[in-house]
């Protein structure tokens, strides 16, 4: 099933009443818990990468294993950028993998906010991403996120909120009513008045942040309210160190002997999430209804008529500016190795959707370096773009198209 179009998958889980979690991942062993425990739930997820916990891995790094792992799974996936820091960090989350993106500006001013979060929807839409909002402020309460989301909680309004979708567009909330990022000492008081409101006014899939600490009874009730998206993280990473404590204190000294059993530790934990948020059970059917997330291969054939140093240069700066353009995840320029061959270079682009085919192709930067560079040294070539080949099939989509770049 691997990975699906995370637009989908939440508004699959609004209409029919259960949430998704978005468990916050900071190490292999979180990855392959959660996996292994939506795989032993036969549940969809989210697999979310919080840039506030970039202190603790590589982005860069994980980000393939993250993907891979998506890639290979039985179940419906999607890969999530949570409180991200700027319109850059959501376009390198989508070169990197993922296919949902949340830049966190609630605690600027709410015309900031709004102006920030449209330029987020503007970009991450030509891909065909959907964007997280965020509005009010669920501020950190006590462990590592208290230090991370420092402040008062700031509750959401069901006038600003609808006033904040119709101008910015995004597709989802994340909403504050009562819940704080990290421990709580105590169940938390919810406004679940508040909630039912806005969810009443926007009819979209709403978010939680600073799902630890809940009640399942609270849980249900956020749920019958709109929330279809809960993230989670605290409560992981409690029984991740709990479990590294008591292997201390049985003698373990070393790290692997430190870190056993943290896995199934976390993977209890989710499973218990996905049977209580009501999303376990049902990998079949949203894979039915919702759409498999491809990447594209756009390809171009090409010969020059330029010197060589003239062809180095036209590769080189192509390598550099059309790497900028949102959606690109890769670029390959190649020479023939056979100089008897029809074509002897060659651009090998990855888009992150097949979205990206014409957003690309009417990019200021593309355009400008196509009509600068390219085409009136490159008048022999041929460009198709290529979408895996299995999903095709499935689809019964036809052949790829060709066209003139």
């Amino acid at each position: 099933m691997a990975l699906i179009y995370m637009r989908d998958l939440l508004q699959h889980a609004y209409r029919n009443g259960y949430a998704v979690g978005a468990f916050d991942l900071v190490s292999l062993d979180f990855l392959q818990a959660i996996m292994d425990a939506a795989d032993s739930c036969d549940s969809p997820v989210i697999l979310s990468l919080a840039e506030s916990h970039f202190d603790y891995f590589d982005f860069e790094l994980i980000m393939p294993a993250v993907e891979a792992a998506a890639m290979r799974a039985r179940v419906p996936v999607a890969i999530h950028l949570d409180h991200g820091a700027s319109l850059a960090s959501a376009q390198t989350a989508i070169r990197l993998g993922c296919n949902g993106v949340m830049v966190d500006n609630s605690s600027a001013p709410l015309a900031e906010n709004i102006s920030r979060t449209r330029e987020i929807v503007t970009m991450a839409h030509a891909c065909d991403i959907p964007v997280e909002g965020e509005l009010g402020y669920v501020a950190g309460v006590e462990g590592e996120d208290a230090e991370r989301h420092p402040g008062e909680v700031v509750y959401t309004s069901v006038e600003e909120a609808s006033d904040y979708v119709e101008r910015t567009g995004v597709d989802f909330l994340a909403v504050s009513i009562g819940t704080v990022h990290g421990r709580l000492q105590g169940e938390p008081q919810l406004d679940f008045d508040r909630l039912g409101q806005i969810n009443a006014a926007l009819r979209l899939p709403l978010v939680i942040h600073g799902g630890t600490g809940l009640g399942d009874d609270q849980f249900r009730r956020l749920i019958a309210n709109g929330v279809a998206k809960i993230n989670y993280y605290t409560a992981l990473s409690d029984a991740a160190g709990s479990r590294i404590a008591a292997n201390q204190q049985q003698g373990a000294r070393g790290y692997t002997g430190l870190v056993e059993n943290v896995q199934h530790e976390i993977r209890t934990e989710v499973a218990r999430c996905m049977q209580l948020w009501g999303c376990a059970g049902r990998a079949e059917e949203v894979a039915a209804d919702c759409r498999p997330w491809q990447n594209v291969e756009h390809l171009i054939f090409y010969n020059l008529t330029c010197s060589d140093w003239d062809a180095a240069q036209l590769i080189a700066e192509g390598e550099r500016v059309l790497a900028t353009i949102p959606g690109v995840r890769k670029i390959f320029a190649g020479k023939t190795v056979d100089e008897s061959d029809r074509f002897h270079y060659c651009w090998r682009v990855k888009f992150a959707s097949p979205a990206v085919i014409d957003t690309y192709r009417e990019h200021p930067v593309h355009v400008k370096y196509a009509d600068t560079w390219f085409r009136p040294n490159a008048g022999d070539r041929v460009t198709i773009d290529f979408a895996p080949a299995i999903s095709v099939s499935r689809e019964a989509s036809g052949q790829p198209a060709s066209k003139a770049s």
